[in-house]
């Protein structure tokens, strides 16, 4: 047999997504060349690693035991390249971030530097929403999660990075009246929503039933982006976060309403589990956090205030 690393890689990614498209966005390959590595590593064997079954993918038995395999001699190269790195003095290890999907707006900003200064430290980032965030920091999956809302049923702690700020977004069609508007004029709009265990609709709908607002469901889309791109298509409207509409409102194809009441104030908070006991690391990446994120807002989010 001669497979090599990338291969084991690529069968792993496959084996995990039970999908060759999946697996290629992951690995940020083409889905030609990622079938094509697992053809090659497939041929080396003589049963069957998978198979397809009306267009779906599935492991097989033996196929299983091959990733168990693979993802441990990964992790054995993994500690090597460590050790070397730490040999050398550099600081090295994984470092695991669970991020809610508004938050990938924010994070790279806080992650740029310490990866530059650290070539060692390698990066596991899982954008996704709120549920799911505190979902991995639950079951101690992260190191860390960036969060606008903080969790009440765990015990945490935190750093506050910088605020979150939620507008009523139109497109740059959509007429009103000038001046601040009543906080009515949300009933009177179509208003898209987030999917459920957004943090972005949680605090969404608590301003709705605070201010006893009667406002039906346009329509509900997954992801910030998704939400955007319908507002800038005309589709409806919106409160979102203004982190994610930069451009937009630079370019003059997104409007924030003004209403009373808005915008809704959150922070983002950079959380952890208590207790928890870090790696070198994550301690590493903590105190980095707590030594220079004014200075990263003040270069990069100073926008915001404005």
């Amino acid at each position: 047999m001669n497979y090599t690393l990338h291969q084991l890689h690529v069968f792993l990614k496959i084996t995990q997504n039970k999908s060759i498209t999946k697996a290629a966005i992951e690995l940020h390959l083409s889905q030609p060349a990622v079938s094509i590595q697992l053809k090659n590593f497939q041929d080396q064997f003589d049963v069957p690693l998978t198979e397809v079954i009306g267009r779906k993918l599935y492991v097989t038995d033996f196929g299983k035991e091959i990733a168990i395999a693979a993802e441990k001699i990964l992790n054995e190269v993994h500690a090597i390249n460590y050790k070397t790195m730490a040999f050398k003095g550099q600081l090295t290890g994984r470092l695991k971030i669970s991020v809610v999907s508004t938050g990938k707006y924010v994070i790279p900003y806080f992650l740029s530097d310490f990866l530059k200064q650290n070539q060692g430290v390698e990066l596991i980032l899982d954008v996704t929403n709120k549920t799911k965030v505190l979902k991995n920091l639950e079951r101690n999956e992260v190191d860390f999660s960036l969060v606008s809302v903080l969790p009440e049923t765990l015990q945490i702690e935190k750093v506050e990075l910088m605020p979150n700020s939620l507008f009523l977004v139109a497109n740059t069609n959509q007429e009103t009246k000038k001046g601040i508007q009543e906080k009515k004029i949300i009933e009177t709009l179509p208003i898209i929503y987030r999917e459920q265990g957004s943090g972005t609709r949680y605090v969404m709908e608590k301003f709705i039933e605070n201010n006893q607002l009667t406002v039906p469901k346009k329509m509900v889309l997954t992801g910030n982006e998704a939400v955007k791109q319908a507002v800038l298509a005309g589709l409806g409207c919106s409160i979102m976060p203004i982190i994610g509409i930069k451009n937009e409102l630079n370019n003059g194809d997104l409007q924030i309403i003004p209403v009373k009441g808005l915008p809704i104030q959150s922070n983002w908070n950079l959380i952890w589990l208590k207790g928890k006991k870090f790696s070198p690391v994550a301690d590493a990446y903590l105190k980095f956090i707590q030594k220079e994120k004014e200075r990263i807002i003040q270069d990069t989010f100073s926008w915001i205030r404005h």
